[in-house]
């Protein structure tokens, strides 16, 4: 399968969609599910059956969601991006609930760089609004998103000094994550962290610094060593020597 053939199969799930039903539009994208189709062209039909504005939409993107196969995801997680305004509380409400069905953590990666972590990019403070509870979630993926989201952020920005004052405040937002324990959702965080760190240095030395260590929080070591790993040795100095302080 090519891109312009993964487009066509969009467009004749669509007309199946709107002529057969649900369950023979399904038929169409099942044996594309059954084999190892690359997410770049999973991401093109998922794209164009989003952006089709009928009902029946919603009840084929659950269908998808019922067989739980990988690249599932990805065609529902791009079809909610092209469906749903990103801002929209309803577009996290559904992104949520997927993550919480799927329940393993390559589908909270998947849903996060599709979904929360582009609306961080188009619209950041909206954005954080509708993560917010995301942060304090029953459900492990669902925080683990937090933290892909913010990795998805960061990679895009590339450590632009204007997006500075963003970087800060993805840090602030971040802080009270910190001592997640539990480790699915840990390593999400973390990695989210690590990126942050790897464009925004400085930035991360100050948060860890002057906000984090002096609080003294209980913490795993994963998310520490993956929040300074791509530090320098000043930096990471400064780091050991304020841990230091917090122990005496």
């Amino acid at each position: 399968m090519n891109t312009a053939q993964a487009r066509e199969l969009g467009e004749k799930i669509i007309v199946a969609l709107q002529d057969d039903g649900v369950n023979e539009a399904y038929k169409l994208l099942a044996p594309v599910l059954a084999q190892r189709t690359p997410f770049r062209l999973l991401d093109r039909i998922g794209e164009r059956i989003g952006a089709e504005r009928i009902s029946q939409v919603d009840e084929y993107l659950d269908r998808i969601a019922q067989d739980k196969s990988e690249g599932g995801w990805v065609v529902i997680a791009s079809a909610l991006r092209q469906k749903y305004t990103l801002q929209s509380q309803e577009t996290f409400e559904r992104c949520r609930a997927y993550i919480i069905s799927a329940d393993v953590w390559y589908a909270a990666d998947i849903f996060s760089e599709r979904v929360p972590g582009p609306a961080l990019v188009d619209d950041f403070s909206n954005a954080l609004q509708l993560l917010s509870p995301w942060r304090t979630d029953g459900d492990r993926w669902v925080r683990r998103s937090v933290g892909v989201a913010a990795h998805f952020w960061a990679k895009r920005s590339r450590g632009a000094s204007e997006l500075v004052d963003r970087a800060e405040a993805l840090l602030h937002f971040l802080a009270p994550m910190f001592t997640e324990w539990e480790m699915d959702a840990t390593k999400g965080v973390a990695w989210g962290l690590k990126t942050l760190g790897r464009y925004y240095p400085d930035q991360v030395t100050e948060w860890l610094v002057n906000e984090i260590l002096p609080a003294d929080l209980r913490c795993r070591a994963h998310m520490l060593r993956k929040a300074t790993l791509y530090l320098s040795e000043e930096q990471r100095e400064r780091i050991a020597v304020a841990r230091e302080r917090r122990r005496e």
